[in-house]
């Protein structure tokens, strides 16, 4: 217990640094039709990396040195073609299943289990920064993990310029206690790592929904627009559900983890998965939470919309009435006819012209008063 006592600190990052691509002395292989594909390959005994004296292992190569020597050999890869995975497929009997999903690509979050290996899929998101939410403006952008655990190896194979494992790996090779609880510590702090995006993710899609619903419902001032545009509330909804696909279906596996004993996961380690599970339902519920005010926001502000247009649609009508007095007494004016009231009289243009204003006045003051203008 005590050698994993400080777990979450060491696969927990102080600062979240998103790496568009993985470099570094271990990035290639032998095999040059894997170079492209594989970013590291290590062999780790006893929780410590074996550096090796003629350049960087091949998998084929680091597999054999495992089988002879122990420790298990930890492989990661970069959006592998099927002829880049074939290969590696072979060496370690992988499910052809699992094979297809983990180069395809496009997984729903899952946990399979096979014969001698678990598969794992996690969708990785990452929060896009921008200067305010526009109707199409990108606010999150999704990437996928999937993870092969066995018994002495572990494969990474990731899709998406996000969720580099590059410094989790050098974090979890200062922990060699950590290390040495095998493949499925590594799943652990890759599940960890990736959760703990779903949280930040959260906090930032937070905001940016604090700040559409202050939008949304601050009084509107004279020669400014009331309210905001729906597209802008309808693309950050689309953003949520983006992000509520790769959360909720990720609650099921970390507690098929986290409660039902597997061989290839170590009981220490199994608990463990129990706090990443919380963390899952946790992230689970805001998105729900995010969803339904998304969708109360969307409905107030359409609300708004139309109760502008009405008030809008009553001053309108309300001058339409004033303005319909004296255009009814010059229409009627406006014929030719010899006899007429107070055609002839001297005072009748003033007193015509005092008696319209005066009807228009009184409408104006009854409609004033009613709330029409």
């Amino acid at each position: 217990m005590s050698m994993i006592r400080d777990l979450r600190a060491v696969v927990r990052p102080a600062s979240r640094i998103s790496l568009r691509k993985e470099s570094g002395p271990y990035e290639t292989s032998r095999e040059r039709a894997a170079a492209t594909a594989v970013v590291d390959c290590a062999v780790y005994r006893d929780g410590r990396r074996q550096d090796t004296g003629d350049g960087p292992l091949s998998p084929q190569d680091a597999m054999r040195r495992v089988r002879r020597d122990g420790g298990f050999v930890w492989i990661g890869l970069h959006e592998p073609t099927e002829a880049e995975f074939a290969g590696i497929a072979a060496e370690f009997g992988l499910h052809p299943l699992a094979v297809e999903d983990a180069v395809q690509a496009h997984q729903r979050p899952k946990l399979e289990r096979y014969d001698d290996s678990l598969f794992t899929v996690f969708k990785t998101v990452h929060y896009l920064d921008h200067d305010r939410v526009s109707s199409t403006s990108e606010i999150v952008e999704t990437g996928e993990v999937m993870c092969f655990t066995g018994r002495d190896f572990f494969i990474t194979v990731r899709h998406g310029g996000q969720g580099s494992l590059r410094a989790l790996r050098h974090r979890l090779q200062d922990d060699p206690e950590l290390l040495a609880k095998g493949p499925s510590a590594v799943l652990h702090a890759i599940a960890d790592h990736v959760v703990d995006g779903y949280i930040a993710v959260a906090d930032a899609l937070q905001d940016d929904i604090d700040e559409v619903e202050t939008k949304v419902f601050s009084p509107g001032r004279k020669g400014t627009p009331r309210g905001t545009d729906a597209g802008e509330i309808y693309q950050l909804k689309r953003e949520v559900l983006e992000f509520k696909r790769a959360v909720a279906p990720l609650l099921r596996p970390m507690q098929l983890l986290s409660e039902r004993p597997m061989r290839l996961i170590d009981p220490e380690i199994q608990k463990y998965f129990r706090d990443v599970a919380d963390h899952v339902a946790r992230v689970q519920e805001q998105v729900i939470g995010f969803d339904e005010l998304l969708n109360s926001i969307l409905q107030a502000n359409l609300a708004q919309a139309s109760v502008a247009q009405n008030e809008d649609m009553r001053k309108i009508t309300s001058w339409a009435a004033i303005i319909a007095v004296p255009t009814m007494v010059c229409g009627v004016y406006g014929m030719n006819f010899d006899y007429m009231p107070e055609t002839h009289w001297k005072y009748g243009y003033p007193v015509v012209l005092g008696v319209t204003v005066a009807i228009c006045l009184g409408i104006h003051r009854t409609l004033k008063r009613n709330g029409w203008l």
